[in-house]
């Protein structure tokens, strides 16, 4: 089976990860996978590494926003685009298109008017309340060749929204969470001593840590303010900042995340790591990781907290209360709440016992739930399924991979420029 692999997008992230996750587990005997994205970028580079053959296409340039001249300029990308995109899929004639985000599958679905190829489009993002969600459901309703494929009941219930609630049939949506490497995020005491040694902590210093993107929706800004008060309690305690500001717009972010710091005189206390590619062994000397997101569909960095066994802080939105349950596997808190925030984080720091507890139970669950081998058998059945021309009804793959309906979901939507 000859699939397209679509992404629109150069950056690699988290949706990216999860790409590649499915890429290297195909079983290159039954799949001849076909990564199409910007030429000369990173998606391209990692793509190529992995020995999958790749096609080149230009960026696509296009957010969620309320400012007109903004509308059509990223209408202009779309159309040039969607041509080219066309062009690929007719010289290509694959068996099966895979959109790696709502934007990819917008862009193959009106690539493939005409062309009798399936479509799953792989929602990464929570649909917001905007008019263009709207034309997004039309286009996925257009055609019974469209099938989502959600990463959480939080990402499924936002894309159906109400238009969509009584085409269940005709629209199917797959939701299918994301996995974790167990192999490589695990507890490992013996690496605990040496990771700090190499950061400079000592065994004993309470230690958290927020990893990913500097961007507002991220939360970093809260946590500090939040962790200036443990600090005034907890006076070894210990703040990794782990990532970059990916995009420009995030850039003045980042500078105020630093500014912060040292107007709370806590440059000592806060330590920015910039981005790593060693969080497997980081994670290791981490006593509490706080994901402390506005919005989050299905955050990788829960999962990766979850099998490192650690006592995972993270805010109750999006797809996140799917993994953790308060007080048995991770503890969770409203998402723009300081003083909650902080009490937390100083309850976890003090307490041994039970991050101990959570760890273990976080551990057990991404053992039982969140495997490669349970997610690439959930991706290869729909590959499957949305092959085969027989009428496709909407259902979700559980962990267990039994088949049942779609629940209403409380909506937290993408940011808005």
């Amino acid at each position: 089976m000859k699939i397209l692999f679509y992404n629109h997008t150069g950056q690699v992230s988290g949706a990216e990860r999860v790409l590649m996750m499915i890429l290297n587990g195909l079983d290159r005997e039954v799949y001849q996978p076909v990564v199409v994205c910007p030429p000369a970028s990173r998606m391209m580079e990692v793509a190529t590494s992995a020995g999958v053959e790749t096609r080149e296409l230009r960026q696509l340039e296009a957010r969620f926003t309320w400012r007109l001249d903004r509308v059509l300029k990223y209408l202009t990308s779309f159309a040039q685009v969607i041509q080219c995109a066309r062009n690929v899929v007719k010289q290509e004639r694959p068996d099966l298109v895979h959109a790696n985000s709502i934007r990819a599958g917008v862009v193959m679905a009106a690539a493939t008017i005409g062309i009798d190829v399936p479509v799953v489009w792989h929602a990464h993002d929570i649909l917001p309340r905007h008019p263009l969600s709207t034309f997004v459901r039309l286009l996925a309703l257009a055609t019974s060749r469209n099938q989502i494929l959600a990463v959480s009941h939080a990402v499924a219930s936002a894309f159906r929204g109400i238009l969509l609630r009584p085409f269940r049939e005709r629209v199917a949506i797959n939701v299918i969470h994301n996995s974790v490497n167990l192999d490589l995020f695990r507890p490992d005491d013996s690496a605990r001593n040496e990771s700090r040694t190499r950061l400079n902590l000592s065994n004993d210093q309470p230690v958290a840590a927020i990893v990913g993107q500097l961007t507002l929706r991220k939360g970093q800004l809260e946590l500090i303010h939040a962790f200036a008060s443990v600090a005034q309690t907890l006076p070894d305690a210990v703040l990794l900042i782990v990532g970059e500001a990916v995009f420009s717009h995030d850039q003045g972010y980042a500078r105020q995340l630093r500014d912060t710091v040292s107007a709370l005189a806590l440059n000592d206390r806060v330590r920015f790591l910039g981005p790593r590619d060693d969080i497997p062994r980081l994670l290791q000397a981490v006593d509490v990781l706080v994901v402390n997101s506005h919005q989050e569909p299905f955050a990788l960095t829960v999962l990766e907290g979850l099998a490192s066994g650690l006592a995972v802080l993270a805010t109750s939105v999006g797809g996140t209360p799917e993994m953790i349950q308060h007080d048995r596997n991770g503890w969770l808190v409203p998402a723009r709440h300081i003083e909650q925030l902080s009490d937390s984080l100083m309850a976890l720091l003090n307490d041994g016992p039970l991050r101990a507890r959570l760890g273990a139970a976080a551990r057990q669950d991404a053992c039982t739930r969140y495997s490669i081998k349970r997610f690439l058998t959930q991706v290869n059945s729909l590959y499957r399924g949305a092959s085969l021309p027989a009428k496709v009804t909407s259902h979700e793959l559980s962990p267990s991979s039994n088949l049942t309906s779609i629940q209403t979901e409380k909506r937290t939507p993408l940011p808005l420029s």
